[in-house]
């Protein structure tokens, strides 16, 4: 869409910030913003202003049609617009509500099974404005769950050179107990340059065994070409890793290790210590990297050994990204990217604290994950890869590696 300028009258602004109820003046401004959205959506379909006479124009105006959106701030009162001779199309509604749904959908089930606390019974009444019985429940399901099962299911194309994975625990209400569940999640970088959300899969744990098969489903839906895979060090994880992408670069997530180097430091040498290892974890070259952890050790050895040792014996991992060209480091070295994505995931969790159900899980961070990876891939590139791919045809390989590259680009 055009770049869209939005109009607020002096009665709205004097609601907003004077207004007795926040909340009622932030609905207000919602409102004014989505109609605004929806009229220019009419007028870039029609290719005309209101009154505007041109030979573009390809239809007419015809009034509008009323139309409530539910969120978390109360219920819009929205019109969309009619056209004479065609049918006006939007995904305004679809885009906005699906998260939205699923988080009702989730107190509702709450509420429905007994579960809740009276203070998610109050959220819910404030967010839907009245009960809901299971066939209504039932309903609502019908139309979300297929969307979003049909989107973590579907098949992956092209390839995707680089993998970012990470987990989220998350409770689940199962059998009449509460239990921590682990949320598999990952995403890639393709041959293109834009990142994708490949899926997720809620299973008991983190061990060896769950990843595997999560990394199998991906690979059952097509995922190739994995070349490097960015992640924490978690055993379970790491073992599957090497397992399932034989050949490939595990990259040790930074960020993570330096909260591990940094809490294990002595308290006075937290500060000095945590910065050396982020200048280990930065240099330039790995000759240069080789340098400053041989300065770090000589320094620290009688201080903090143990610290050092960890350093030493994560080294070729936590600075594997050094061996890729420079323009890819910074974004290959941390999960930061998938940190945020569990942020998103945590907002909405914190609101329902337990889960009915694994299906609500899916449900939930499933449309979340969804709306993101619409976003994404409607955005910017994430990385020019026609540099990586010129370097990558220029490396040497033995015949091990070559076969391995082989397996690994089949899936």
């Amino acid at each position: 869409m055009a770049q869209l300028q939005i109009t607020l009258d002096e009665q709205l602004l004097h609601q907003l910030f004077l207004g007795d109820s926040k909340e009622s003046g932030i609905n207000a401004l919602l409102e004014a913003i989505l109609n605004q959205v929806l009229e220019a959506q009419a007028s870039e379909q029609l290719k005309a202003e209101k009154y505007e006479r041109n030979e573009a124009r390809i239809d007419y105006r015809n009034g509008s049609y009323p139309r409530q959106l539910k969120t978390r701030v109360g219920k819009l009162s929205l019109y969309v617009p009619r056209l004479r001779n065609g049918h006006f199309s939007t995904d305004l509604f679809q885009r906005y509500q699906r998260s939205e749904q699923a988080l009702v959908l989730s107190l509702m089930e709450m509420v429905i099974n007994g579960v809740s606390t009276r203070r998610v019974s109050q959220i819910t009444e404030e967010l839907c404005g009245s009960d809901f019985s299971k066939s209504t429940v039932s309903n609502l399901c019908g139309q979300l769950d297929p969307v979003v099962t049909g989107w973590n299911n579907r098949p992956l194309e092209g390839s995707y050179p680089f993998l970012f994975v990470d987990a989220i625990y998350t409770k689940v209400r199962e059998n009449g107990r509460v239990r921590s569940r682990g949320v598999l999640i990952s995403y890639g970088v393709n041959e293109k340059g834009y990142r994708s959300i490949l899926g997720l899969k809620v299973d008991d744990s983190e061990s060896t065994e769950a990843w595997k098969n999560y990394f199998d489903w991906l690979k059952s839906r097509g995922l190739k070409g994995v070349d490097v895979i960015v992640s924490d060090d978690h055993g379970g994880l790491v073992s599957a890793v090497q397992k399932a992408f034989q050949g490939a670069t595990w990259q040790r997530c930074q960020a993570h290790f330096l909260r591990n180097v940094h809490d294990r430091l002595p308290k006075h040498l937290e500060s000095e210590g945590t910065e050396q290892v982020k200048a280990i974890l930065h240099a330039p070259d790995i000759e240069t990297a080789h340098t400053l952890l041989q300065s770090f050790l000589n320094t620290y050895q009688d201080k903090a050994p143990k610290v050092t040792e960890m350093v030493e014996e994560a080294f070729d991992d936590v600075t594997a990204a050094l061996s890729l060209p420079e323009p890819y480091r910074r974004r290959l070295r941390t999960t930061n990217g998938m940190e945020r994505l569990n942020e998103k995931f945590r907002r909405r969790e914190q609101v329902i604290r337990i889960f009915p159900n694994r299906d609500s899980v899916i449900r939930l961070m499933g449309s979340v994950l969804m709306e993101k990876d619409e976003k994404w891939a409607e955005g910017r590139r994430y990385l020019k890869m026609e540099d990586y791919f010129e370097w990558k045809a220029k490396q040497p390989k033995s015949s091990d590696q070559s076969n391995k590259a082989t397996d690994i680009y089949s899936g």
